[in-house]
């Protein structure tokens, strides 16, 4: 069994923040995958299904940003998940917009959400960074991640939560590198260039 998490703020004042990624794509993975409607318990919502074979919980915590973690440790504690088999989908200030790279452990970047689940369950659980892009400068972060995705950003947003969305079940068999990669193609196929974090266009990955 797999716990997927979603990071995100609820309410409809936060819905179309870039800082709710998260939230939109496991929404997008539930429509997708045909997965059981949304219920309230471990101050959050969860919804069931199957992906590659394998049970999964999806998880968006309703405990704000930087209280994740509660939500979290009682849904794994409830399930008997181990830090292994979680996954949070949370933005990425670091990555492109449109950009997904997957990793197990290391440091929070100043992510409140991650902190929190670090502070409760541990470390080492794997993070789906799905890029939200970087304002340029310090002073204008938080308006960026608070702010909602703009006009422009929506076409290329409803196509990444697809891709994300479409190719999910290679997390659960531990194909992080062919996720990332079939996430890179498919957006290149629906014609967004992909570009590395100086800016340049990016070849995709190899498996």
């Amino acid at each position: 069994m797999r716990l997927f998490v979603g990071l995100g703020n609820p309410g409809a004042k936060y819905q179309g923040n870039r800082h709710n990624i998260g939230f939109m794509v496991l929404d997008e993975i539930a429509r997708r995958h045909g997965f059981a409607p949304w219920r309230r318990r471990f101050q959050g919502e969860t919804s069931e299904g199957t992906l590659g074979g394998e049970r999964v919980i999806l998880l968006k915590p309703m405990t704000f940003m930087n209280e994740s973690g509660r939500s979290v440790q009682e849904a794994a504690s409830f399930f008997k998940i181990s830090l292994g088999d979680i996954a949070a989908f949370h933005d990425e200030l670091e990555l492109p917009f449109a950009k997904v790279r997957v990793k197990i452990g290391g440091g929070i970047a100043g992510h409140n959400g991650l902190r929190s689940i670090s502070a409760h369950v541990g470390n080492d659980y794997r993070r789906v960074r799905l890029g939200i892009g970087h304002p340029g400068a310090k002073e204008l972060v938080y308006n960026h991640v608070l702010g909602d995705f703009a006009k422009a950003e929506r076409a290329q947003l409803e196509a990444f939560n697809d891709a994300v969305s479409d190719h999910v079940g290679l997390l659960v068999g531990g194909n992080d590198s062919s996720f990332q990669n079939k996430v890179h193609l498919t957006m290149q196929a629906k014609g967004f260039t992909s570009k590395d974090d100086n800016g340049s266009a990016k070849k995709p990955l190899k498996n």
